[in-house]
């Protein structure tokens, strides 16, 4: 799991203008069309060969005047629970004030490293004035400007040093299967289910605290990281600090699995955020699986009741139909492993690599089948056709004129290299380039 560095402190001190500088001013998340929303701070960085997660916990606070603090003591509490460097922002144009020093109180008396950053110090005056910050009691500060970038290069050369190394190799290369989705739908218990099974060998893997919800999982020969996604284990009372730091774990849980499992209770529907989940792991390319849980507390079941379960899911989501989807009960353990035996074909699926020349053979006969469109009185034409990557795949087709390529012949084309090739569970990605 990768690193992840969280910025701290009270409102209006530049946490989110410092944000912007360590991800390269990158947008933090990037698929607001589907219905995020809001920003959610959440964004990668690197520096001296690290990759990291970066965390700004501006802007999730009450209104509320006497709610700050508390707020501010919630996030404080969650980010030194998900981070592996917490980095503590003051502003040196006001001082230091009292929620400066309730922040200091609290990230003072724990065990994770903490960096003090002294914003706004855009010249040697502001520097020199910076030193009133020992009063927070840290051994160090990091004088810097946000806005200019100076001092960052520090900041972030002890931001690295700081960060723990990766697990090691062999667990890197083991398939990771995540499981997602909406609170109560059963993330856990099917965990749990899993991992109880006569059929599964578990060994914990140590490591910081949120890795403690990650499991080695050994089946039918095959070897597997398993990651729960589910609630925080601190009871928060801010609301909204629970929601966004779940957010987040599900992003990041998403970004490093093979495959994302998808979980819904049947009893519960499909709603946006279900839609966003899927979003979210098609945008990333990443194998998905739909799992129905709580398959027993549906009532009057018959033969056709899961194809009617599909139609009503791939009718919100019509270009998804791609997805496999399989009804489970964690409780009883009604088909548990199907999900596992879902995930094995899903991965052997996003590795497929298919030969250049049968692939151009494929593509000569779906243009025979439906030949591409006339553009402003010039026929389009797909010379050629390749896979250029696997895991997951990628198709670059060279044609002329590829902007003019309409969405729905795409879509067509798409669908075809999946009757040919079927892809389950895999987002297909295809590359149009000028010949």
């Amino acid at each position: 799991m990768s690193s992840t560095v969280s910025i701290v402190g009270r409102p209006n001190v530049g946490k989110s203008t410092l944000f912007n500088r360590l991800i390269g001013r990158r947008k933090a998340i990037v698929h607001d069309e589907y219905g995020v929303t809001r920003d959610r701070h959440y964004g990668e960085s690197f520096w001296n060969g690290k990759n990291f997660s970066v965390i700004d916990t501006g802007g999730y606070l009450p209104d509320e005047s006497d709610a700050i603090t508390s707020g501010i003591r919630e996030q404080v509490h969650m980010a030194i629970e998900e981070s592996d460097v917490i980095l503590f922002i003051v502003d040196t144009e006001m001082g230091i004030h009292p929620l400066d020093q309730a922040v200091s109180e609290v990230l003072r008396k724990q065990d994770k490293p903490v960096l003090l950053v002294v914003n706004k110090c855009d010249n040697e005056q502001k520097r020199m004035e910076a030193v009133e910050f020992y009063g927070l009691g840290f051994d160090e500060i990091y004088p810097v400007s946000s806005i200019s970038g100076t001092g960052t290069g520090d900041l972030l050369d002890k931001v690295v040093e700081l960060l723990p190394d990766d697990n090691g190799e062999e667990e890197d290369k083991l398939p990771k299967i995540a499981f997602v989705g909406r609170p109560n739908v059963g993330k856990s218990s099917l965990m749990n289910a899993l991992l109880k099974s006569d059929r599964c060998i578990v060994t914990d893997i140590p490591g910081t605290t949120r890795d403690a919800i990650n499991s080695k999982l050994e089946y039918n020969g095959e070897t597997y990281i398993i990651v729960d996604t589910a609630g925080l284990r601190k009871k928060a009372k801010v609301k909204e600090n629970i929601e966004f730091y779940s957010t987040v774990r599900t992003d990041r849980s998403i970004k490093e699995a093979d495959v994302v499992v998808v979980m819904l209770d049947a009893m519960q529907g499909f709603d946006e955020q279900d839609k966003r989940i899927l979003r979210e792991a098609e945008n990333f390319n990443k194998g998905i699986i739909i799992v129905l849980n709580k398959w027993d507390n549906v009532p009057e079941k018959n033969s056709n009741l899961l194809k009617e379960f599909e139609e009503y899911i791939h009718g919100k989501v019509r270009t998804m139909d791609y997805i496999p989807i399989i009804s489970i009960s964690a409780l009883t353990g009604l088909r548990i492993e199907k999900v596992l035996d879902y995930s094995k074909k899903v991965i052997q699926e996003r590795k497929k690599k298919i030969p250049t020349p049968e692939l151009n053979d494929t593509i000569s006969k779906i243009l025979k089948e439906r030949p591409l469109p006339v553009k402003r009185g010039r026929q389009l034409k797909i010379q050629y056709a390749v896979q250029v990557k696997s895991n997951p795949p990628v198709f670059k087709f060279f044609m002329n004129n590829p902007q003019e390529l309409p969405p729905n012949y795409r879509r067509f084309l798409e669908n075809k290299i999946r009757e040919y090739y079927s892809f389950k569970g895999v987002p297909i990605t295809m590359v149009f380039r000028q010949k």
